[in-house]
């Protein structure tokens, strides 16, 4: 989309520039479809391009993994079997790696989207159905946030993204970086996610994890308008999790637009926070009955007038 009111690009990296009618431009796939006035009423001047920033798409240590807000899907995409990951051995035995795929796949992106847009930028439009905000809030990822004066502070990202197209960012912060730790990475994990069609954004994304210590956490996405985290030490039978459920999530906490009707989202997070308890439950290794016989391996199946994407390794 042509954005005929900016007057001016400016490439950098530090907030003090910004000003009233600016905006942050790292891959631009919102920015430049929904055009000047993508943020409110009054039109965009300026754009602060985050190109020349030269930050690490991926870190890797053994405290766990830095993305910065600048990597795009793709670079995420290959993280899995990335020779940086390789490199470090058993150090680096993270079976929640497996959710990585699944969640960029949830973009279901052309081709240009898949290799310009950034972990980052989903996490700041904060749209319920945002795959990385699923992804990075399942794994309790941190967002470091720059602000001017070299001002700094980090956040949970299960609190950063506060609503339906809102978030905890103040005028002219800048989204740097989110930190994955090795605590999450090291869990067991569980990917549940359901569309009202084959290629449709997601109604329900649900991410379970257990630690080693027997906590699990569950994460729900896309059938409401922010993350809902909930955690059981020890894992909660059927009835104590859907009771925490009823108790974490209002009725108007879920979201309603064309994707899917409130009602149907919660009745679909009660189904999948069920079959990632069963999952997760079940000694490693074995199959949980949501993905047994000719389900195996994982691959999206009918599930009524929704379809399903289930198992550790996603679709």
């Amino acid at each position: 989309m042509d954005m005929n009111t900016i007057e001016a690009v400016l490439r950098t990296t530090d907030p003090a520039e910004w000003r009233d009618g600016d905006a942050w431009l790292a891959g631009g796939t919102v920015l430049f479809s929904y055009g000047s006035y993508a943020f409110g009423p009054e039109p965009l001047r300026r754009l602060l391009d985050l190109g020349s920033a030269g930050w690490p798409a991926v870190t890797v240590t053994g405290d766990g993994i830095e993305l910065a807000a600048t990597c795009t899907v793709a670079e995420l995409y290959a993280l899995p079997e990335s020779p940086v990951l390789a490199n470090r051995g058993p150090a680096t035995d993270w079976p929640a790696l497996d959710l990585v795929r699944p969640c960029c796949d949830s973009f279901v992106a052309s081709f240009k989207v898949w290799n310009m847009s950034t972990v980052g930028g989903n996490l700041c439009t904060s749209l319920p159905a945002g795959p990385m905000i699923s992804l990075c809030a399942g794994l309790d990822g941190t967002v470091t946030i720059l602000g001017p004066g070299c001002s700094s502070r980090e956040l949970p990202v299960a609190d950063f993204v506060t609503g339906d197209g809102q978030n905890a960012l103040a005028p002219g912060e800048l989204l740097r970086s989110i930190r994955l730790p090795a605590s999450a990475l090291s869990s067991r994990a569980a990917f549940r996610r359901l569309s009202l069609s084959n290629l449709g954004r997601s109604g329900v994304l649900l991410v379970g994890t257990l630690d080693g210590g027997g906590q699990l956490t569950l994460t729900v996405t896309a059938a409401t308008q922010r993350p809902v985290q909930l955690r059981f030490l020890p894992a909660p039978d059927a009835s104590e999790l859907r009771e925490a459920l009823d108790e974490a999530i209002p009725e108007d906490l879920y979201h309603d637009d064309i994707h899917g009707l409130p009602a149907w989202r919660r009745d679909m997070t009660y189904r999948l926070a069920e079959e990632i308890r069963d999952e997760l439950a079940a000694p490693e290794g074995t199959l949980p009955r949501a993905v047994s016989g000719d389900f195996w391996p994982p691959r999206p199946v009918s599930a009524g007038n929704a379809w399903m994407s289930s198992g550790q390794k996603g679709a």
